[in-house]
């Protein structure tokens, strides 16, 4: 049973997770680097299991469930929308569930319009049916929800489903399809972040077809496109003496998808990784010596209360695959100012193989009110929490 809980209700049944947020104001990202002790460890060899691992993994400390869409009208006008659930435990201790759940949850949504962008977010506890992700064992078909913002499929699978949820200034209800052929990222599902054995099980679903109604100001808009669905679980995702990530998706024109991130260490020394894959099932892992992610300029943007400069226009040199591309954000204004804050937007390319975006990320830049300007390669273009 769900339980839609007013927003008045959220200020008690929250507390823990808003007074870790409130705690970490400076440096939300802190949360990621903080000690795994007590929570299950990501090690390599691990076979990952469908459909088990779409659904929640709660000996792990921090998880998300994360699609990107980029969409298009009748007369081709560009939209893009963005739908994340995060699941975090908060304590190693077995969840006793109910009202004494150790299980908190977080959500995103991101609408970009030709004429603006609007995010929200939410937060719940476990335990009580405002948020979870629940399918598996009880015959129901998959469903991942925060109170109204659903989505909702009619097996074991994530898809093919229907996503309904919304920001302050819209909303989209998407139908959803695509394969079971996963993207396996890092070597089999294991993907590390950083020589100190900083890592995560993280697979993908890159080919996403999209049909579905978004509102803008209460008028309905017909649109279709692509998606990039991401899943990713972990007990301790940054090291030490990493910033935050720089994060890019993109749909090649080929019909093959490209991925390429880096975790930023305050050495200037990152840890790159990557992937090429399309729609038959070929994958290509890229390594640290396979490619490069250059940035090339940086971007103001201005904010209700302040200004950020990012780097929002990149060069992926991918030698081996004959890529070579240029990235532009071309709607810079698409930060997502939320408890852990970040830069999520659409790109055009231009290079040897041009497409379409899915996501950009800059991610673990601070939030306090004045102009931020990012240490060398400092950025995300993201995707994920």
């Amino acid at each position: 049973m769900k339980i839609f809980v007013k927003r008045a209700i959220y200020v008690v049944v929250l507390s823990p997770l808003i007074n870790i947020s409130w705690s970490l104001a400076q440096d939300p990202y802190q949360l990621l680097r903080e000690s795994s002790e007590g929570f299950e460890s990501v090690v390599p060899g691990r076979t990952l299991i469908f459909p088990r691992d779409h659904y929640p993994h709660e000996d792990f400390k921090i998880e998300w469930w994360y699609l990107t869409a980029n969409l298009k009208d009748a007369n081709g006008s560009e939209y893009g929308v963005h739908w994340t659930l995060f699941r975090q435990s908060m304590n190693a201790r077995i969840n006793p569930g109910g009202w004494e759940s150790n299980q908190t949850w977080m959500a995103h949504t991101a609408i970009s319009t030709p004429r603006g962008f609007s995010f929200s977010q939410r937060f719940a506890r476990g335990g009580i049916g405002q948020a979870g992700v629940a399918g598996l064992v009880d015959g129901v078909g998959f469903e991942a929800w925060m109170d109204d913002w659903i989505w909702k499929g009619p097996d074991t699978s994530p898809f093919p489903a229907t996503l309904t949820a919304g920001t302050t200034e819209g909303r989209f209800e998407l139908s959803l399809a695509a394969s079971d052929n996963w993207v396996l990222q890092g070597e089999e599902g294991f993907s590390q972040k950083s020589e100190h054995g900083q890592a995560s099980y993280y697979y993908s679903q890159p080919f996403v077809d999209i049909r579905g109604t978004l509102w803008e100001d209460d008028l309905p808009i017909v649109v279709s496109g692509k998606g990039w669905l991401d899943r990713e679980w972990s007990s301790q995702p940054l090291a030490s003496n990493q910033d935050g990530w720089d994060w890019i998706s993109l749909h090649l024109e080929d019909g093959s998808a490209l991925m390429v991130y880096q975790l930023r260490h305050d050495s200037g020394e990152h840890y790159i990784s990557g992937s090429w894959a399309n729609k038959e099932g070929k994958k290509v892992t890229l390594r640290p010596g396979d490619l490069s992610l250059t940035p090339l300029h940086d971007t103001k943007i201005t904010l209700s209360k302040y200004t950020k400069i990012l780097p929002l226009h990149w060069e992926i040199l991918v030698p081996s695959l004959d890529i070579q591309l240029i990235v532009e954000a071309t709607r810079p204004n698409s930060w997502l100012e939320t408890a852990f804050p970040y830069w999520e937007g659409p790109v055009k390319i231009s290079g040897s193989n041009n497409g379409s975006y899915i996501r950009i990320v800059v991610q673990g830049y601070s939030s306090s009110p004045s102009s931020v300007k990012y240490g060398p390669y400092t950025l995300y273009l993201f995707q994920k929490f």
